[in-house]
């Protein structure tokens, strides 16, 4: 698949660092590095703007380095990129450890992910169809 990119950033192109890596690195375009507080969340721009096929979106997902090693997530992930958008994609960071976290430039502080997706068309009925699990939610299919 192709996908239109403009990169008015100076980190290269986001790219896949393995032959079975679903993501690709995001990184950090910052004219100065970005402290990140305890609990802080902050919008770290890119410089990457793209122009997805209708009927895709881009996913950004926390690397699991980053969440694992220091704490650092995004509050809603995963984030989506619509088909239609075609501002600079910034990712929301949070840090969830107790010590800050710097961002230079060119870090890799996310990663995406293309995937397709279908549009739901809604049918209003009166009831559903039975299943074995019912109505059961919130952990109901771990008890015996």
């Amino acid at each position: 698949m192709e996908i239109r990119i403009i990169n008015k950033s100076n980190n290269a192109l986001p790219a896949y660092e393995t032959a079975g890596s679903a993501g690709m690195d995001i990184r950090a375009f910052v004219e100065t590095e970005v402290i990140l507080k305890p609990l802080e969340r902050k919008l770290v721009p890119t410089g990457l703007f793209i122009e997805l096929p209708l009927g895709y979106e881009a996913q950004l997902r926390p690397r699991s380095g980053l969440a694992f090693k220091h704490g650092i997530s995004l509050p809603n992930s995963p984030a989506t990129i619509d088909s239609d958008y075609r501002g600079e994609i910034k990712v929301a960071l949070i840090n969830l450890s107790n010590e800050d976290f710097s961002i230079k430039n060119g870090d890799r502080i996310a990663q995406m992910i293309i995937a397709q997706h279908e549009r739901a068309e809604w049918i209003s009925v009166s009831e559903l169809n039975d299943t074995d699990r019912g109505h059961g939610g919130f952990g109901s299919t771990g008890k015996h």
